[in-house]
């Protein structure tokens, strides 16, 4: 099962899409990557669903990408002794650590690490940014703000301070044990929310220890102070809009997202776009004409792959809002504008091997009009580098590792099978060219595959080989796999 286009589709499980027939039919319609959002949902549910996917998987013959999505610190005020209340612009109002019920004049912020980090003049968010907070005075254990911006509060709303590194780890108790829980049941990519700094990203690659690929929610603006950090310490990067809305404003997200999208195909690393892409359709079965262009932007910037969230999680019309993202994404791809975009965005190839090599790659494989770029991958180290030269044609992806090919799903262009461990160069040249047939990505024995690979085999980053080869030299006896 090939997709014809190469951004690929994460989509979100939950409620509307917890069954067999219904996650079968969302990778028919066009889902690479299935996300588990560990804010919701037992671990019960989730390894069910985990279930389910390797079943869809086996049958389809697909690898599948799981990603785990942690949910990170919530910061959010307690409880109103009559359930809510209403603040108006210049009303002072109190934060503080007691326990008593709130009333107009304070409530309870359960969270002593902000009275450590903030100071007169930050600002406070309330109810994803409806109701703004200028903070007057302060202490250990109390805020006094005057209300910039009001509107009606009630118990349990989230807080957000932009601006401002807060001396939290963006791994709680409970994200600790969903991540362990995560990787036992056999997550392919753990998604680290409340990044702020390249150390949170070190401290979560530490406790993964190589069982899955760490990619890194932007979702906080002291990240994009770090950013190039981040990047380099990640696997993959996810511009999370609706948090990063909050906190910066409206009109510097796009902004944000072109440059967040620009670093990461610099430095080879994937890029996913999320956030109330097609929002519209939680209630309604097509997107608005706004939406269609929003998903069109981030696959015209080269983004890896777009995500939906409520759509498929909860809404009415999960199957169509896959549908309709598989669909703008192949219109996009088939618009000449695009592939010069992607022409003229590509970067200069690092000073490396395989960025040499994956270049020359390209270039060949467009020189000879070749039907695709072939990467042997043990890691996926050759295989990004491919991917970050954004070649016309597919790229397909042989790694004899499980864990690796799943991972894959997620990477711009690649279409992963999974094939016994090689010992020749030789013999990868043969394999391909018959996986290549078999996969009808190359049907005449005459069209040619640019071919590169890293020798000796297994070993990391080795990215050292190229060869241009026909497809009638694979026509031998022996399987493919």
């Amino acid at each position: 099962m090939r997709r014809s286009r190469k951004a690929k589709i994460i989509a979100t499980l939950g409620p509307s899409s917890n069954s067999l027939e219904m996650i079968e039919k969302l990778v028919l319609a066009g889902a690479d990557v299935f996300r588990l959002n560990f804010s919701h949902g037992a671990h019960a549910e989730h390894r069910e669903r985990m279930d389910i996917i390797r079943e869809v998987e086996r049958k389809h013959k697909r690898p599948l990408g799981v990603l785990m999505d942690l949910q990170g610190p919530k910061l959010r005020v307690g409880k109103f002794g009559e359930g809510r209340i209403r603040l108006e612009k210049g009303d002072n109002f109190r934060l503080d650590l007691s326990d008593a019920p709130g009333g107009q004049e304070r409530v309870n912020l359960p969270h002593p690490e902000i009275f450590a980090a903030i100071k007169v003049g930050t600002n406070l968010l309330l109810d994803d940014g409806k109701i703004n907070l200028k903070v007057t005075a302060f202490g250990k254990d109390w805020a006094d703000t005057e209300v910039l911006v009001g509107g009606a509060l009630s118990n349990h709303k989230g807080l957000n301070v932009p601006n401002v590194i807060l001396p939290l780890s963006p791994l709680t108790d409970k994200d600790r044990a969903d991540l362990e829980y995560g990787l036992e049941i056999g997550a392919d990519w753990v998604a680290l929310s409340f990044v702020q700094r390249p150390e949170d990203v070190i401290e979560a690659r530490r406790l993964i220890a190589g069982r899955a690929a760490l990619l890194s929610k932007l979702e906080k603006p002291s990240a994009i102070d770090f950013l190039q950090q981040i990047i380099d310490h990640s696997d993959a990067v996810m511009v999370a809009r609706g948090d990063l809305g909050v906190e910066v404003p409206p009109q510097t997200v796009p902004t944000l997202q072109k440059r967040i999208i620009r670093q990461c195909r610099a430095a080879g690393k994937p890029v996913v776009v999320a956030t109330q892409m097609l929002d519209s359709m939680v209630s309604a079965p097509t997107p608005t004409r706004a939406e269609a262009s929003d998903v069109a932007t981030a696959v015209y910037d080269g983004a890896d792959a777009v995500m939906l969230s409520a759509e498929t999680a909860a809404g009415q019309f999960p199957l169509e809002a896959v549908t309709i993202m598989d669909r703008i994404i192949e219109q996009v791809e088939g618009d000449e504008q695009y592939h010069r975009m992607i022409e003229a965005s590509r970067d200069t190839p690092m000073e490396t091997d395989a960025d040499a090599i994956s270049a020359a790659a390209r270039q060949a494989a467009n020189s000879l009009k070749a039907r695709a770029v072939v990467t042997y991958t043990s890691s996926g180290s050759t295989a990004y580098r491919a991917a970050r030269e954004r070649p016309d044609m597919p790229i397909l992806c042989l790694t004899s590792d499980l864990s690796v090919a799943r991972r894959m799903s997620l990477v711009w262009g690649l279409h992963t099978v999974r094939c016994k461990e090689i010992s020749t160069f030789s013999e990868m040249v043969k394999k391909a060219c018959r996986i290549a047939k078999r996969e009808e990505l190359a049907t005449e024995p005459e069209d040619r595959l640019v071919i590169t690979a890293g020798v000796p085999y297994g070993t990391p980053g080795t990215t050292n080989i190229l060869r241009i080869a026909r497809v009638c030299e694979g026509q031998l006896d022996d399987p493919v796999e």
